[in-house]
């Protein structure tokens, strides 16, 4: 019998990866758990701090000591960095445009995987893990593992309707594509392993994606019974 459930799923900027594991939680009544909040959250700090991303240390240390806390209540996640909270502060296009340069050094990896699988180990029932490489490297063993994708153009539509015209469409473009291609340097999201899911979502709505990764995770736990 399983104890506690752990769904992992990655996927490229705007595969919907998001929405869809915030829903699939809710559905279970599980955490969720954004682990690229928390590289945004390092980024935010980062360009607070004055610390030139070339000291690759310095920012390291930065990181471990900055006291980061991720809620997990997937209705109303939130992030702040040493107290103030940054839910929506992340979201700026400034860190999108920077968040890789912080993501890439693979100290900050380091610490953010052990406070990642740190979370996992916390959870109760069950816990919904999104981000890029968290069925390969975060949480291999997670009982479902999905690499949720979709065509670019899709996704960099999904992108600025997500942003409301708080972007350009140079801006959103570069948040997508390029944001991609620089982190797929240091984790690899961009096919799946063995034994992931592949969930294609270029032509699905929301609750259609939503309701294939249920599926999957009711089809699971049946299994394990």
């Amino acid at each position: 019998m399983i104890s506690v459930v752990v769904v992992a799923i990655d996927g490229p900027s705007g595969s919907g990866k998001s929405s869809t594991s915030r829903a699939v939680a809710e559905h279970f009544g599980w955490a969720y758990l954004d682990t690229g909040a928390m590289y945004r959250a390092m980024a935010w700090a980062w360009l607070s701090s004055g610390i030139a991303i070339e000291d690759a240390d310095a920012v390291v240390a930065m990181v471990r000591r900055t006291d980061l806390r991720v809620g997990t209540d997937p209705a109303a996640p939130t992030v702040s960095v040493d107290g103030t909270d940054v839910t929506a502060a992340i979201r700026a296009p400034r860190v999108s445009a920077e968040v890789s340069k912080v993501s890439s050094i693979q100290g900050v990896r380091d610490e953010l995987i052990a406070r990642q699988r740190a979370a996992i180990a916390a959870a109760r029932d069950g816990i919904v893990v999104e981000g890029r490489d968290i069925t390969t490297v975060v949480a291999p063993d997670a009982q479902v593992r999905i690499l949720l994708v979709a065509d670019p153009q899709a996704r960099v539509a999904r992108r600025a309707a997500e942003l409301g015209g708080r972007a350009t469409g140079a801006e959103v473009t570069d948040q997508v594509i390029r944001r991609d291609r620089d982190d797929s340097r240091v984790t690899a999201f961009t096919e799946a392993a063995e034994g992931v899911t592949v969930i294609d979502s270029t032509y699905d709505d929301l609750p259609t994606v939503v309701g294939r990764v249920v599926g999957l995770v009711e089809q699971t736990l049946a299994e394990e019974h």
